[in-house]
């Protein structure tokens, strides 16, 4: 795979990051264009390992090994072919995927491992310029109509799978654009848009059918929706944001992260001047370490943030693996970000206690501690107390599950004591010819999980409504990652 001996020859590189002062001016993507050569040197790096744990490392089952050798042979065409064979969107997992992949890279034991998630990124972007990425229209109709609802990974994926088998597919989107938060809740920076147009324009034309501003319980009745189709497909996400209820929560300029993202994407896709949470000269707090803490973090530097400081509950991730997190499981080791790099202090094993007012109901600062692990609980460390500035505090903890709609009681779907919609081997509910994928029955995830899961309950889909199906299917409801 690769060059036989490439992982001796040649070290891991990645494209550099744009300067700083630079991309703080702007919205695009953060990263130097990475000449071809360096990328078929990376995938050169992929050795002959005889079992290449990184198939098993995805949940999507990408034949990494394979497509490595022929990006390093110079054969892109096959390289894409073999790419899509698994993953249907590799411009949205090539950016915003964490690589599971990279963690059970078998060089990873020792040495920096293959850049996959780079290769990646590279063959898709390469073919789209190529224009290889051609709408792949079904020969054959089989008078059978499927509803899918929610365009994000999970659905888009469902919905392009089952397209392709034959079927006549809707998606409903609720909001005014198609995407879910690949859409709103990922900044430009991240992925520029285009990436998210330029496939939806090959999935209408392989015949996929989009409806936006559909709100199942408003406009849209779910009861007629299992009237008028042979197959629905949940796949709404789990967007029910974790709160903080302490003391001052009710103040002015405390929002969750899915409050704040979206206006910065509206205003990148020209719907509004500027965003009505603009914390330009402001002391910004970020509440949560994540991945959409870091997307706070990004869009707070851009709009100009006097200061920004990013809070975690857990202690500060090892530098490398801990002995309880070995290869091939997904590495928890400290991550720096591209927003990291930009700036901003972070603060970990602290607790908010309250959020101090400023006399006219708008937060001023929050009251931290800090905390230790005892027992399995967090306890507060005495003589800790301490005040740190805050004109505008950010939650970005994470999501509790799939909201509460009132039309999954009236539809009859069983939920999970976590609010995840529970399903079978061929992910349908308990309900006949209602099926989910992604966030919705899983429960929060990664990008490639849902992909996965979207193909994988089209596969059940296609199954239910002819009887067998030729759709592929990475996975079943109880698999677990490395990770």
């Amino acid at each position: 795979m690769g060059e036989t001996t490439g992982f001796l020859q040649w070290e891991r590189e990645t494209p550099q990051y744009r300067p700083v002062p630079v991309r703080l001016k702007d919205w695009r993507e953060v990263y130097e264009e990475f000449p071809v050569e360096k990328v078929q040197t990376q995938a050169g790096r992929c050795m002959d390992c005889g079992i290449p744990f990184c198939n098993n490392g995805c949940p999507l089952g990408n034949l990494i090994p394979d497509w490595n050798d022929l990006v390093y042979r110079d054969h892109w065409r096959d390289a894409i072919d073999r790419l899509h064979a698994t993953n249907n969107f590799p411009e949205f997992t090539g950016r915003l995927c964490p690589a599971p992949c990279e963690s059970a890279c078998v060089l990873g034991i020792n040495q920096p491992p293959v850049a996959i998630k780079q290769v990646e990124v590279e063959i898709i972007d390469y073919a789209f310029d190529q224009g290889w990425v051609a709408p792949q229209i079904p020969s054959v109709k089989t008078g059978k109509r499927v509803a899918v609802i929610g365009s994000g990974p999970a659905g888009l994926a469902a919905a392009q799978q089952l397209t392709r088998a034959g079927h006549d597919t809707v998606v409903l989107e609720r909001a005014d654009r198609i995407g879910g938060l690949l859409r709103y809740g990922i900044p430009e920076f991240k992925m520029e848009k285009r990436h998210i147009d330029r496939r939806l324009d090959q999935m209408e034309a392989e015949g996929t059918e989009f409806r936006t501003n559909a709100v199942v319980g408003e406009n849209v009745d779910i009861s007629v929706l299992q009237a008028s189709y042979d197959a629905i497909v949940l796949a709404c996400g789990a967007t029910q944001w974790r709160d903080l209820p302490v003391p001052g929560r009710e103040l002015n300029n405390i929002y969750q992260a899915m409050e704040y993202l979206p206006f910065a994407n509206r205003v990148q896709l020209g719907d509004i001047e500027s965003s009505p949470i603009d914390v330009n000269g402001k002391h910004v707090v970020i509440i949560g370490g994540g991945d959409t803490g870091a997307d706070c973090l990004g869009t707070a530097h851009r709009q100009g943030a006097a200061s920004v400081t990013q809070l975690e509950i857990m202690p500060r991730p090892p530098e490398e693996r801990a002995g309880t997190n070995p290869w091939p499981q997904f590495a928890f080791t400290y991550k720096v970000t591209s927003a990291h790099d930009e700036g901003g202090e972070r603060m970990y094993s602290v607790n908010t206690e309250r959020f101090v007012d400023d006399g006219n109901g708008n937060v001023k600062a929050l009251a931290l501690h800090e905390v230790q692990m005892v027992d399995g609980k967090f306890e507060k460390v005495e003589g800790t107390d301490v005040e740190i500035p805050a004109d505008y505090v950010f939650l970005a903890m994470g999501f509790t599950g799939t909201e509460s709609f009132p039309w999954l009681d009236e539809l009859g779907v069983e939920r999970d004591g976590r609010s995840n919609v529970v399903r079978d081997a061929d992910f349908m509910t308990n309900v006949p010819g209602v099926f989910t994928a992604g966030d919705m029955g899983r429960g929060q995830s990664l990008i490639v999980w849902a992909i996965a899961e979207g193909r994988s309950a089209a596969a059940g889909v296609d199954r239910y409504l002819m009887g067998d199906t030729r759709l592929p299917a990475p996975i079943a409801p109880t698999d677990r990652p490395l990770m």
